[in-house]
C-alpha cells in the first residue's frame, strides 16, 4: 500500500503547546498508511526534534532568522515537496501557514492550517496577512470552538472551517509513585504543591501568578509552587519573585521537555492566562490528576466545567483563584475528587486518539479527492 506522506511546517520546534503535540500524535498515526515529514525554521528551538526523529518522523530545518527569511524559503519548501512526494502539507501557527499558503499556491498540494490563538490576539499586521491569505488553502482547523468562531467573526473565510478539540495522551501521561522532584526541591512530603507549565508570554500572567501564590502562602505555610519553563518575559517575572521573597516556596526549573515528573509533583494545577487556545499543558496536568484552577479563558472553559471538573473563575477576577485553592486546601477530601474528576474529563472527551483518528479521516479525505 503506498503511503500519505505528510509535511507539517512551523515556525520552531520548541517546548510550546502546539510543537509539543506533533511527537505526540506521531506516535499514535498509523505508520503503515501514512509518512511525516517536518520542516522548522529557527534551528536554536530544536527541543522537539528528537522526540520527531525517534518516533519515525524525518525533520528538515529550513534556517530562517526572522519572518521575512522564513517566507523566503518557499522554493526550498517547494523543492522539498517534489523531491519526497508530499501528498498534503498541514501548517501550524500564522508565519507557517503564510508560506505553507504560497507552497499550495504554486503546487496545488492540498494545505490544512490548524489555528492555536484567538485573531484578536495577533498583532496588527499578522492579522492583516492572514486574513488576505486565508482562503489559499483547502481547509483551516480550530482547536477550541473559541478559536473557530474567532476565525468565523474576524475572518469571514470561503473555505471550511471545522474544530478539531486538542488532545493529550492519556496512557503516557499517568500519574505514578515515582516522582523524584519534590525530593530534589526540598518540598515536604505533605506539602501541597501548585504548579504551572508555561512560556512565559505576557498572556500567562506568571507574575500575577506569583502574587497568588503570595497571598495563599500568607494563610498556609505548608504551600509550595513550581513554574516550568522560559521565554521573553522571564526577566520581569524573576523580579517579582525575587521582589515577594518567594525564592525558597515557589521554584523555577526552567524549560524542560519531560514535565511529566513534575505534574507528578504537584496536587493544583494553576492558570491565570488573560487568553488561551487550548492549551496542551492543562490537558496533560488533568490526566496526571492534578486538579485545576484557573480563570475561564478562551477554550479552557470548553474543557473545565466550574465545580465539575475544576475550578474556575473570570478573566478580570484573576485574584479570586486565592480563594479557589483554599477551598481545596481546606478540604483533602475536595481536593482528591477533583484530582479524579480532572483525569476522567481527559478520558472521556480530550483523548489525543480521539484527536488523531479524526486527523486521519481528514488527511486520507483530501489525498483520496
Amino acid at each position: 500500500m503506498t503511503k500519505i506522506k505528510v509535511l507539517h511546517i512551523i515556525k520552531s520546534l520548541g517546548r510550546g503547546g502546539a510543537e509539543m503535540l506533533l511527537p505526540e500524535t506521531l506516535k499514535l498515526h498509523d505508520k503503515d498508511k501514512f509518512e511525516f515529514h517536518y520542516i522548522y525554521f529557527l534551528p536554536w528551538k530544536d527541543q522537539m526534534v528528537g522526540s520527531l526523529e525517534e518516533a519515525g518522523g524525518r525533520v528538515a530545518c529550513l534556517e530562517a532568522k526572522d519572518n521575512i527569511r522564513l517566507l523566503l524559503q518557499y522554493k526550498k519548501t517547494i523543492e522539498y515537496c517534489k523531491d519526497h512526494k508530499i501528498d498534503l502539507i498541514h501548517c501550524h501557527l500564522p508565519w507557517a501557514g503564510f508560506l505553507g499558503r504560497w507552497v499550495h499556491k504554486k503546487t496545488g498540494i492540498p494545505m490544512l492550517y490548524t489555528e492555536h490563538n484567538m485573531q484578536e490576539r495577533y498583532h496588527p499586521a499578522t492579522k492583516s496577512i492572514n486574513k488576505i491569505s486565508f482562503n489559499s488553502q483547502s481547509l483551516a482547523l480550530g482547536v477550541s470552538q473559541d478559536v473557530t468562531d474567532s476565525i468565523k467573526e474576524n475572518i469571514k473565510p470561503n473555505i471550511p472551517v471545522r474544530t478539531l478539540l486538542n488532545g493529550v495522551n492519556t496512557e503516557s501521561f499517568q500519574r505514578s509513585c515515582n516522582s523524584h522532584i519534590r525530593r530534589e526541591l526540598g518540598i515536604p512530603k505533605d506539602a501541597i504543591v501548585i504548579g504551572n507549565v508555561a512560556v512565559f508570554r505576557f498572556q500567562k500572567r506568571l507574575v500575577e501568578w506569583l502574587q497568588v501564590i503570595k497571598r495563599i502562602r500568607e494563610k498556609n505555610s505548608n504551600v509550595y509552587g513550581i513554574i516550568v519553563g522560559a521565554g521573553p518575559l522571564e526577566k520581569e517575572i524573576k523580579m517579582e519573585w525575587k521582589d515577594s521573597g518567594l525564592q525558597n516556596i515557589v521554584f523555577l526549573p526552567g524549560l524542560k521537555i519531560d514535565v511529566k515528573s513534575y505534574f507528578e509533583a504537584l496536587d493544583i494545577f494553576m492558570m491565570t492566562s488573560s487568553f488561551e487556545g487550548l492549551p496542551i499543558a492543562l490537558l496533560e496536568a488533568m490526566s496526571m490528576e492534578c486538579a485545576v484552577v484557573s480563570t475561564s479563558a478562551g477554550g479552557i472553559k470548553e474543557v473545565i466545567r466550574n465545580e465539575e471538573d475544576g475550578l474556575t473563575c473570570k478573566v478580570e477576577d484573576w485574584q479570586k483563584l486565592s480563594d479557589l485553592c483554599q477551598i481545596l486546601i481546606d478540604d483533602p477530601e475536595k481536593l482528591k475528587t477533583f484530582k479524579r474528576a480532572a483525569r476522567e474529563r481527559v478520558l472521556k472527551e480530550f483523548s489525543l486518539t480521539k484527536m488523531v483518528d479524526e486527523l486521519e479521516i481528514i488527511y486520507s479525505d483530501f489525498v483520496t479527492k
